[in-house]
C-alpha cells in the first residue's frame, strides 16, 4: 500500500497549504492532491467562505514539492474546455518534472455551475462529457492530431505541444456509479478514486469495476485502485473522540455521509482499519483533510501508522 494526502484549498490561506505540502513530502507520502471547486463545500449555503481555484492550486503544489506525485481529485470537466485542461495538465507536468496525475469527474455542485453561468447538464450528458473529455485528453497527450465531434465535446485538428514529460500521464476518474461511470473507468482510466466508502462498500464497487474490465477486455491490474478516507486519530480514545467530534465542523452537511469512510480512534484502531482497506484491494490510501488541519493527528499517523505498511504496489 502507498499513502497520500488530499486537501481542498478552502477555508485556509495558501501559506497553510504550503505548510501541509511540505509536511507531506518530508513525511514520505507518495501522493498529494487538491480539489476543484469554486465555492467552499464545508457549508453549501455560504458562498462567502474562501476557496482557491484548482488548476492554480495544483500548480503551486507542483512548484512547492520535488518528489511526491501531484494530483487533483478531481477536475470537473464542465468547468473548462478540454483543450484548456490539457494545456494546464501538460504545464503542471513540466513544472513538476513529470509528476502530474490528472483526475477527472463529472461534477456535482449545481450551485457552482449556476452561479457562474455554466450549464448544469443532466447526469447522462455530464457522463458523456466526462467520457469524451477522457478520450480526447489521452489522444492529445499521446501526440495525436485530434478531431472529435461528440455529444458534448468538439475538437477539430487539435494538437497539444509540448507533450507531457512523463511517457504516460495518468488519467484518473473519480466516482462510484456502477451502471456507467465504472464502465468509463474500465474503458479509459489509468487510476480510479472514490471517497469516503467503508472497506466493505469499497470492495463492492471494486468488484463491479473488475466485472466491467472483463466485459471491456481490459486488464484489471492496469488500473490503480485508490480510496479517499478521513482521519480522526488520537493518542488515547478520549483524544480521538475529540477529533471525531470536529468532523461535523469540517464536513458540515456532509458529515454523516462521509463518516463510514473515516479512520477513527487510536493508532492501533486506525492500523486495523487501514488493514481492512488493504484487504479490500485498495492500493493507494489517501487521507482527505480539511482545514483547520489537525497537525497533531497527521504527525501521529505518520509516526504510528505508516511504518506498519511499507510501500508496495504500483508507483
Amino acid at each position: 500500500m502507498r499513502f497520500g494526502v488530499h486537501a481542498g484549498p478552502q477555508d485556509c490561506s495558501i501559506e497553510e497549504m504550503r505548510r501541509l505540502w511540505t509536511l507531506v513530502e518530508a513525511a514520505g507520502f507518495h501522493w498529494c492532491s487538491v480539489w476543484d471547486h469554486l465555492y467552499s463545500v464545508s457549508d453549501l449555503n455560504d458562498p462567502n467562505k474562501p476557496c482557491l481555484e484548482g488548476v492554480a492550486a495544483m500548480t503551486a503544489l507542483a512548484a512547492a514539492t520535488s518528489r511526491v506525485r501531484v494530483g487533483c481529485l478531481v477536475f470537473c470537466v464542465g468547468y473548462r474546455n478540454p483543450g484548456v485542461l490539457a494545456k494546464a495538465a501538460v504545464t503542471i507536468d513540466h513544472v513538476s518534472g513529470g509528476r502530474c496525475e490528472l483526475g477527472l469527474g463529472a461534477g456535482w455542485n449545481q450551485r457552482e455551475f449556476e452561479a457562474f453561468g455554466m450549464p448544469f447538464l443532466p447526469i447522462k450528458e455530464r457522463l458523456d462529457q466526462l467520457e469524451e473529455t477522457t478520450i480526447v485528453l489521452r489522444r492529445l497527450f499521446d501526440g495525436e492530431t485530434v478531431t472529435l465531434h461528440g455529444r458534448q465535446v468538439r475538437l477539430t485538428d487539435a494538437v497539444c505541444v509540448p507533450r507531457p514529460l512523463q511517457p504516460r500521464l495518468r488519467l484518473w476518474i473519480g466516482g462510484q456509479g456502477e451502471k456507467r461511470l465504472l464502465r468509463i473507468v474500465a474503458r479509459h482510466a489509468d487510476g480510479w478514486n472514490v471517497p469516503f466508502l467503508s472497506p466493505s462498500q469499497w470492495a463492492e464497487r471494486n468488484r463491479t469495476l473488475d466485472a466491467w474490465c472483463e466485459r471491456e477486455r481490459r486488464e484489471p491490474r492496469s488500473i490503480v485502485r485508490s480510496a479517499n478516507v478521513g482521519l480522526a486519530v488520537g493518542e488515547t480514545a478520549a483524544r480521538a473522540a475529540v477529533q471525531e467530534a470536529k468532523l461535523e465542523q469540517m464536513f458540515g452537511q456532509l458529515a454523516e455521509w462521509v463518516k463510514p469512510g473515516h479512520l477513527l480512534g487510536t493508532p492501533e484502531r486506525v492500523r486495523e482499519r487501514v488493514e481492512e482497506y488493504r484487504a479490500a484491494g485498495v492500493e493507494w490510501l489517501i487521507l482527505a483533510l480539511r482545514a483547520p488541519f489537525d497537525w497533531e493527528g497527521l504527525e501521529l499517523f505518520v509516526r504510528e501508522v505508516m511504518p506498519a505498511f511499507p510501500p508496495s504496489g504500483p508507483q
